[in-house]
C-alpha cells in the first residue's frame, strides 16, 4: 500500500495533522489527526510503498513494544487511514 499523493503531515498548534493540498473535491470537514506514534509512521511510510508488517516493525524498532501489541495497532490504524480514503 501507499499514502495517496497529495495528502501531507503537518504540525497545527502542537497537533499532528493530515491534510490536503492540492487536491480537489476532498471533503476535509473534518482533520484526521494523529498521534505521536502514528504521526511516526505516517513520516516513515511516506512516499514509499509498505505493508502492514513494515509498520509493526518500525513500531517494534522504534518503541520497544512487543510485535503483537504493535500489530493490533497497526491494524487499527490502517483501518482509520483505509476508511478516510489516505492510501491506497
Amino acid at each position: 500500500m501507499r499514502i495517496k499523493d497529495g495528502f501531507i503531515l503537518r504540525s497545527i498548534c502542537g497537533e499532528h495533522v493530515v491534510v490536503g493540498e492540492g487536491l480537489k473535491r476532498v471533503n476535509f470537514n473534518k482533520l484526521l489527526s494523529l498521534n505521536d506514534s502514528a504521526a511516526y509512521l505516517w513520516e516513515q511510510v511516506s512516499g514509499r510503498d509498505f505493508t502492514a508488517e513494515d509498520m509493526v516493525a518500525l513500531l517494534v524498532d522504534h518503541y520497544d513494544v512487543d510485535r503483537q501489541r504493535a500489530a493490533v495497532d497497526v491494524e487499527k490504524l490502517l483501518e482509520v487511514w483505509n476508511r478516510e480514503g489516505v492510501v491506497e
